[in-house]
């Protein structure tokens, strides 16, 4: 033990709790079939670094801070670029040291750099998807004043930024990568967005909390999504036999012009057509066709007499 350690008054319950920990790991690394000692590995710190100076790329004076004038701009960009490239080589290069024990041959060793220059030559892609997000948010939310109130303060402009992001690395390969930036998007706003979903351009989340979209969801152009919508999956793969369609299709299909009320949950491989409207707290299992609307029977209004019989119930439950 080390010598700060025999200055602790908790020096017994240290030493129990570090041995008991050594036989979790060691039971852990047991059950895992093929695992291999882990010498380095993504950093959630530094990639949420990445992500900050790749926003201040995009949006230099919005995100970014720049106050440098129009001629000094693109020397910010550029700058802002370097730093976060360079921390996305080092990592993406942990990811791939990290998957190198499951290959039978080496990776290029070129083939971190190939991934962060593909991923260099879409960030103009990723700045116009993005510019059509939050311009579908300002037509969309009458409660907006400005499109640059969307882009600083919205929860989904921000989770949908880091989704642009993470959606390029994870198809050029670096998922853990990916999914760490996704991530970081749902620490802060509560919207789970899988870095692997398809998802085309003005794309609106409107206030957020509790979105999850799945690995294999696809979503049309614009679409909109209300908090607490579910696009999933039915059951988990180790719970089910399956086949290839539905392990690698196992999410639902949002075509064109859709919009998804609060609280809807939509399970499967399903396709809801272009145009439609899912009324708030929907369950659905198939597919809807093309300008459906999709609502729960309405709430009713008691009768006086059934009325009171129910306050009646309530109150003497808390009683």
């Amino acid at each position: 033990m080390t010598g700060s350690l025999s200055a602790s008054p908790f020096t017994a319950e240290i030493t129990q709790a570090v041995s008991a920990l050594n036989a979790a790991r060691l039971a852990w690394r047991g059950r895992q079939a093929g695992r291999h000692d882990v010498s380095s590995f993504p950093s959630p710190v530094e990639l949420a670094r990445a992500i900050e100076h790749l926003a201040a790329a995009l949006y230099p004076v919005r995100l970014g801070g720049f106050r440098g004038g129009a001629l000094r701009e693109d020397d910010f960009v550029a700058g802002q670029l370097a730093l976060a490239l360079a921390i996305l080589r080092d990592q993406v290069s942990s990811e791939l040291d990290y998957w190198q024990g499951w290959c039978d041959a080496p990776f290029e060793k070129e083939q971190p750099d190939t991934i962060v220059r593909l991923f260099a030559a879409a960030i103009p892609e990723i700045r116009a998807l993005v510019d059509s997000d939050i311009e579908a948010a300002f037509v969309g939310d009458p409660a907006a004043r400005t499109a640059d109130e969307i882009l600083i303060s919205y929860p989904g402009a921000l989770a949908i930024l880091h989704y642009r992001i993470a959606h390029q690395l994870f198809s050029l390969g670096a998922a853990i990568v990916a999914r760490v930036i996704s991530e970081l998007a749902n620490a802060r706003t509560g919207i789970d967005i899988h870095p692997g979903a398809t998802i085309g351009p003005r794309f609106f989340i409107d206030h957020g909390t509790g979105v999850v979209i799945g690995e294999t969801a696809i979503i049309g152009t614009n679409v909109r999504l209300y908090q607490h919508v579910t696009l999933g999956a039915r059951s988990p793969l180790g719970l089910a036999s399956v086949g290839p369609r539905d392990r690698l299709a196992r999410h639902p299909i949002v075509e064109d012009d859709v919009i998804v009320y609060a609280g809807a949950t939509i399970l499967g491989r399903v396709t809801i057509g272009h145009g439609s409207t899912i009324g708030g707290n929907v369950w659905l299992l198939r597919d809807v066709p093309p300008g459906s609307v999709v609502v729960q029977p309405e709430a009713v209004t008691l009768d006086t007499p059934t009325a009171r019989e129910v306050t009646a119930e309530l109150r003497a439950a808390r009683a």
